[in-house]
C-alpha cells in the first residue's frame, strides 16, 4: 500500500477536515489514547506490517474533536512531515524527517522505516536502524507493536539479492541481527541475560508468601509434637514425640532431697501439709470417722518465704506419685493448648491412683474472670476447674498451689470443694528468723563472735529467701577479706548493703560535710541512749549508703506488732535529736536539709497519732482518713495537736543534748574517727573506752544495751496468750 493512500493527504487545514463527514478515514496515525480519552466511537487496529487496515465512520464528537487546535496542529504537522518525505529524495534528509516525527509518534515512525525500507527509497544502514531502535524503545506499547517478522523478512531479501551490500554499515547492521538470531545456538555463542530487580509490592508479596509458608510448617510440627503420647511409662515427662522435643507440662519428681527438716520458721504451715502427706499414707486413720481427703491446698504469702520449698518437702517426705507444673507453662500462641496441658496433667496423675500434683504461680491460669475475656483466655481455667471438682468426681488426687496473689483468683477456683485449705506462709517472725539462720549456718565456719540473736533482730521483714542471701553474702565477704572464718561482722556488712546499698567509699565528702553528718548522726544516738522507751542502738555509721549520708540503727527487744504512747514519743524525740545537734553546734543558719527524712518521719507518726491512734485529747478518740474525712473545724484541730506533739518532742530532743553536750561532742569525734561504731562501742567510747580495730573484720557489734533473750521473748507471748 503506498504511503499516498495511508495517510491524510488531501487534509491541508481545518476546512477540509470539518468536511470529512461520512467519508471513510483510514485512521492509523491517530494515537489510540487520544481517541479513548474523548470517548470517539472508533476501532482501532494496531497490526503493524499488515496490510489491512481498520475503517471507522467518524461520528461528530470525533469530528469536533478533529476541529479542535491541538488536535489539528498535530495532524497538520504530521501530514506535512509525510510530504516532505514522500517529496525528497534526500536520504540523510528523510532520516532527518523520520526523526522528528518519532519525537511525537514513536510508533508511526517505525511504521514509517518500514514502508520506505520495503519501499526501497531508505537504505538498510546502521544509522537507521539506529533510529528504528530508538523509535520502538521510547514507548513500551511501540515495542509490543513492531513486526519483527516483517523486518527480519527485508533484510534477509537484502541480503539475497545484494541490495546495499556495498554500504558497510548495511553490512554490520545486517550482521548484528543475523547474530542476534542465531544467538544460544551453541555454548560457543550464548544468551547474555541480565537479571531485573523486582518491584517493592514483589519483594513484599515474596516475603509475606515465605512467611505464611513458616509459620504453616511450624504449626504443623508443633501439633504433631503436642499430640503425641511418650509410650516410655518411667518417662519423667508424658506426652510428646520423645522426651526431648516433648511440649507437655506434666512432670513427675523422682526424688528430692527436701524434706519437713529442712523447712523451718514457719511451724504452721508445715504442720498443715503434714497432714495431708499423713493422709495420703494412711487415709485409714483419718477417714475411720466418715472424713474425706481434702482435694486442694492454697499456699499464700510474700515472695520467698517457703511455699516451694514447702512443696519439695512434700514430695521428698509423701509416698505417692508427685506431678508439678508452673502456670506459665500451660497457654501458648495455640487456642485450646492450655486446656488440653491441664488434661494430660491430671490423667497422668489419675493413672497412678492417689497422687500429688503442685501447680506453682497458679495465678498465670486462675486469675478471675470476667465477662470481656476471651473464651480462648477461659478454657484452660474451666478445664481445671472441670477437673478439681466437676461431674466426674476426683478422688485421690490432692493439689497444692501456690501464689503471692490470692486476691486475683477467680472465686470459683478457691471455694471449699477444690481448695479446701488456705495456708498462709507469712513472713517470719524473730523466733523464725533465729531458726532460719541456724539452719544456713550449719554449712558455714563461723567465729566465736557470731550471735544469731542478733541478727534475726537486726533483720525485721526478711523473708527466707533474704536471709539465705544474708548468709551468703557475709561468707563472700569473708573469702575476700582472706579471713579463716565468717565473723559478725561480715554479716553486718552484708546485712548494711542489703538494706542500705553498698558503700560508697569512692564519694568525694568534704571535712564540713562528714562533721555535719557526724554531728547530725552523734544527736540521733545520744537521744536514743538517754530517752526511756527508746530501742536500743544497734550501730551508728557516717559512710554513705544509697542516698543518705549516714544512719543510726536501732534493734527492738522483738517483733512488735503495736507501740506504746511511751515508744512513739521516744521516736519522735530521736527523729528530732539530729536537727537540734546541728542547730546548737552549728547554729540556726547552718542547719542543713539532711533531717528532711527526719521531720518526714516524725510528721506521719504524729498525725497518725491524733487522727488514728485517738492519743489527743483536745481531737479525741477518733479515726480519720480518706473516706472519713474530718470538717475544717477538726482540721484546724488536728493540725494544731500535730504541730504541738512535734514542738514539745523537739524541745524535748534539745534538753537532752543540751545537759549532755560533751558527749556529743565525744560520739561527733569517734564517728568522725572510725566511720561506723556499734552499739556498745557508743557505749565503750562514752566510758572513755576506745573500740579496738586491731583485728580485721572481728570488732564488738554488740547493741548499747542487754536485750532480753529470744527465748524468754517466746515465754512471756506463751504466757500472755495463756491469761
Amino acid at each position: 500500500m503506498m504511503m499516498s493512500q495511508r495517510y491524510f493527504q488531501s487534509l491541508s487545514n481545518r476546512r477540509q477536515l470539518s468536511k470529512i463527514g461520512r467519508n471513510f478515514v483510514q485512521l492509523t496515525t491517530l494515537p489510540y489514547s487520544s481517541l479513548k480519552k474523548n470517548n470517539t466511537n472508533i476501532v482501532y487496529n494496531n497490526n503493524v506490517g499488515k496490510q489491512n487496515t481498520t475503517i471507522v465512520t467518524p461520528h461528530r464528537t470525533f469530528l469536533n474533536w478533529v476541529k479542535s487546535a491541538p488536535t489539528y496542529n498535530h495532524l497538520k504537522s504530521h501530514i506535512a512531515i509525510m510530504e516532505s518525505i514522500k517529496k525528497t529524495d534526500d536520504i540523510n534528509q528523510k532520516l532527518k524527517l523520520v526523526k522528528s516525527l518519532s519525537a511525537f509518534h514513536p510508533a508511526v515512525a517505525c511504521k514509517t522505516i518500514e514502508i520506505l525500507l520495503t519501499e526501497g527509497s531508505l537504505p538498510l544502514n546502521e544509522d537507521v536502524l539506529k533510529e528504528y531502535i530508538f523509535a520502538a524503545s521510547f514507548n513500551r506499547k511501540s515495542i509490543d507493536s513492531l513486526n519483527i517478522n516483517a523486518l527480519i523478512s527485508i533484510i534477509q531479501k537484502n541480503s539475497v539479492n545484494g541490495t546495499f551490500m556495498n554500504n558497510e554499515s548495511t553490512k554490520l547492521s545486517t550482521g548484528m541481527l543475523s547474530g542476534m538470531l542465531t544467538k544460544g545456538s551453541s555454548s560457543t555463542d550464548p544468551i547474555y541475560m541480565k537479571t531485573v530487580a523486582p518491584s517493592f509490592r514483589e519483594k513484599l508479596g515474596s516475603e509475606v508468601l515465605k512467611l505464611l509458608s513458616f509459620m504453616f510448617m511450624i504449626a504443623f510440627i508443633y501439633s504433631l509434637i503436642d499430640s503425641g503420647k511418650a509410650t516410655n511409662p518411667n518417662s519423667k515427662s508424658v506426652g510428646g514425640i520423645s522426651s526431648f522435643l516433648s511440649s507437655s507440662v506434666v512432670h513427675q519428681a523422682e526424688k528430692s532431697n527436701k524434706s519437713f527438716n529442712d523447712v523451718v520458721g514457719i511451724d504452721e504451715a508445715k504442720a498443715d501439709l503434714e497432714e495431708i502427706v499423713q493422709y495420703l499414707k494412711n487415709p485409714q486413720k483419718f477417714t475411720r470417722l466418715g472424713g474425706k481427703l481434702p482435694k486442694g491446698v492454697l499456699l499464700t504469702g510474700p515472695p520467698g518465704t517457703g511455699k516451694t520449698l514447702l512443696a519439695r518437702a512434700i514430695a521428698g517426705e509423701a509416698n505417692v506419685p508427685f506431678f508439678f507444673a508452673s502456670g506459665s507453662e500451660f497457654d501458648e500462641m495455640f487456642v485450646g493448648v492450655g486446656a488440653k496441658r491441664i488434661r494430660d496433667l491430671f490423667d497422668a496423675a489419675k493413672s497412678k491412683g492417689q497422687a500429688i500434683i503442685f501447680i506453682d504461680e497458679i495465678d498465670a491460669i486462675g486469675g478471675s474472670r470476667h465477662l470481656k475475656d476471651q473464651s480462648a483466655m477461659k478454657m484452660t481455667l474451666n478445664q481445671l476447674l472441670v477437673e478439681m471438682d466437676g461431674f466426674e468426681e476426683n478422688t485421690g488426687v490432692v493439689v497444692i498451689a501456690a501464689t503471692n496473689f490470692p486476691q486475683d483468683l477467680d472465686k470459683a477456683l478457691v471455694r471449699p470443694g477444690r481448695f479446701d485449705k488456705h495456708v498462709d506462709v507469712p513472713l517470719p517472725d524473730i523466733g523464725g528468723r533465729k531458726a532460719i539462720l541456724e539452719l544456713y549456718l550449719k554449712k558455714l565456719q563461723l567465729s566465736k563472735d557470731v550471735n544469731v540473736e542478733i541478727l534475726a533482730r537486726g533483720t525485721p521483714g526478711f523473708s527466707g529467701a533474704e536471709l539465705f542471701n544474708l548468709v551468703n553474702q557475709a561468707a563472700l565477704k569473708a573469702s575476700i577479706d582472706g579471713l579463716n572464718n565468717v565473723t559478725m561482722q561480715a554479716f553486718e556488712y552484708a546485712k548494711d548493703k542489703i538494706l542500705m546499698g553498698a558503700e560508697k567509699r569512692s564519694a568525694i565528702i568534704s571535712p564540713e560535710t562528714m562533721k555535719t553528718t557526724a554531728f547530725h548522726e552523734a544527736g540521733h544516738a545520744l537521744v536514743a541512749m538517754k530517752t526511756d522507751g527508746s530501742n536500743p542502738i544497734h550501730k551508728a555509721t557516717i559512710m554513705p549508703r544509697g542516698r543518705a549520708l549516714g544512719m543510726v540503727m536501732q534493734l527492738p527487744d522483738g517483733d512488735q506488732t503495736s507501740y506504746s504512747r511511751k515508744q512513739m514519743f521516744a521516736h519522735l524525740d530521736v527523729c528530732m535529736g539530729g536537727r537540734v545537734a546541728e542547730e546548737l553546734v552549728f547554729g540556726p543558719e547552718n542547719v542543713t536539709s539532711g533531717a528532711s527524712n527526719d521531720i518526714l518521719q516524725a510528721t506521719r507518726l504524729a498525725t497518725m497519732m491524733v487522727t488514728k491512734y485517738g492519743l489527743s485529747d483536745k481531737v479525741g478518740i477518733i479515726h480519720f482518713d480518706e473516706k472519713i474525712r474530718a470538717s475544717n473545724e477538726t482540721q484546724k484541730y488536728i493540725d494544731e495537736e500535730v504541730k504541738l506533739i512535734l514542738t514539745e518532742s523537739y524541745n524535748r530532743a534539745k534538753k537532752i543534748i543540751e545537759t549532755n553536750r560533751k558527749e556529743l561532742d565525744i560520739i561527733a569525734k569517734g564517728l568522725q574517727e572510725y566511720e561506723s561504731l556499734s552499739g556498745n562501742e557508743l557505749v565503750e567510747l562514752l566510758k572513755g573506752n576506745k573500740p579496738d580495730t586491731s583485728k580485721i573484720g572481728n570488732r564488738n557489734q554488740q547493741p548499747s544495751r542487754d536485750l532480753k533473750p529470744i527465748a524468754q521473748i517466746n515465754k512471756d507471748q506463751i504466757n500472755v496468750n495463756k491469761n
